[in-house]
């Protein structure tokens, strides 16, 4: 089954995201073959690459390698079989999953070994694939990641996985660290121009928009009452409006101190508080936040950023009410918490809801990586996010009414 481009890049992000030095396997592939490609165009000079083609395939693949060049075809090992490549950071599969469950197990159980402990196995597979509830199973124990991709025929979903941790600490623990890592590319971030995407909760909504304004003007051809769907269509994804941030094009100049802002909106609070939430489990002591909240209005863009860099050590959602964000009852809105590892401590992300429509989405899971300024989720319409970070070892840049931007303003810096 082929495979679409933006499915390609899916699977190989998480070797695409690492600068180097890095070592992957691409399983099931032939020359151009989208999967391969990426991965390809990945590489840098001190990283290694093993692809395991068919037989047949394996002289044309070698062949077509020494065409591009020394340098590529010394990156590049090619064989024959799965037993002959040894352990990787990443394997790639490069076909969709579509076996039935006892092969797939068996498969998986391989593949599992060719990845090293806290490296990461990618893999495509069709919604209705047999081996569904064992793909399932797997994404709970061990999912780090999961995209929808709605641009293949037929749909595919991306799934990565931890395979084990790098670390025997407490801290969920890749084998590249957060730091050293790019903002990951979101399947949920569709491009509508060079500069702006639109979060796919908001091409849902328009088009939810525009199928019930097609279908009152069918119902009643001479009533306006379709123009009113119609017409709020193209605010209602303007809302979800996700533009390209400083963030997006982060290099290796980028200021380890700094602590970017979360989400747009304007800052609304920068105070001290006490909360023992956010690690006693992990045996972490610090009890003391600095804590710098923002309130966006229903005008603001409303996609969330990670303020730092570091690995998702806890997630949860607690209940609570639905007041204006703006108010001082949010503080007890109902909420979802991202808990960060870093090399400074903890860091928390809260989403905070507000008084309409009241959903906070969050795709990122326990045990991912996080680099500076990804995308991690959003919420919808108004609401309000905080950032909690260990009280000593930074100090706040914005004072309350300062106007922020996620993944571009300083909020604080490291001390």
């Amino acid at each position: 089954m082929p495979i679409s481009k933006a499915a390609s890049r899916g699977i190989t992000d998480e070797f695409s995201r690492r600068r180097g030095p890095k070592s992957g396997l691409v399983v099931g592939t032939a020359w151009g073959d989208p999967v391969l490609t990426a991965a390809l165009e990945a590489l840098m000079p001190d990283d290694r690459l093993t692809v395991v083609a068919d037989r047949p395939a394996v002289e044309d693949l070698r062949a077509a390698l020494d065409a591009e060049g020394s340098w590529t075809a010394g990156n590049v090992t090619v064989v024959a079989s799965l037993e002959e490549a040894g352990p990787v950071e990443q394997v790639m599969l490069a076909a969709p999953v579509t076996v039935e469950a006892e092969s797939f197990i068996a498969d998986i159980e391989t593949l599992r070994r060719k990845v090293r402990p806290g490296g990461v196995l990618s893999f495509a597979a069709t919604l209705t694939a047999p081996a569904r509830e064992e793909i399932a199973e797997l994404v709970a124990e061990y999912g780090i990641g999961s995209d929808l991709i709605v641009r293949s025929l037929p749909p595919l979903r991306i799934h990565k996985l931890r395979i084990g941790s790098a670390s025997d600490g407490p801290e969920p623990r890749g084998i590249a660290p957060a730091e050293d890592l790019a903002p990951a590319w979101r399947a949920s971030s569709v491009p509508v121009t060079p500069g702006m995407h639109v979060d796919s909760n908001g091409v849902i909504a328009a088009s939810l928009l525009l199928g019930a304004a097609w279908a009152a003007k069918r119902i009643r051809p001479r009533s306006k009452a379709w123009m009113v769907p119609a017409a709020a269509a193209l605010p209602a994804a303007g809302f979800f409006r996700d533009p390209e941030r400083e963030a997006d094009l982060r290099g290796e100049d980028d200021d380890p101190s700094a602590v970017l802002a979360a989400s747009d909106g304007r800052v609304s609070a920068v105070e001290t508080v006490v909360d023992e939430r956010f690690g006693a489990a992990a045996g972490y002591a610090g009890a003391e936040w600095l804590r710098i909240s923002a309130h966006l209005s229903v005008l603001d863009v409303h996609i969330n950023r990670s303020p730092v860099a570091g690995e998702v050590a806890d997630l949860f959602v607690e209940r609570g009410g639905y007041s204006k964000a703006s108010s001082p009852e949010s503080e007890h809105n109902a909420a979802c918490y991202t808990v960060l590892a870093t090399p400074r401590g903890r860091v928390v992300v809260a989403q905070r809801t507000g008084a309409v429509l009241r959903r906070i989405v969050n795709r990122s899971k326990v045990g991912a990586a996080l680099a500076k300024g990804e995308r991690f989720g959003l919420i919808r319409f108004g609401s309000r996010t905080d950032v909690y970070l260990p009280a000593g070892a930074a100090e706040a840049h914005v004072t309350p009414g300062e106007p922020v931007r996620a993944g571009e303003t300083e909020i604080a810096r490291w001390i």
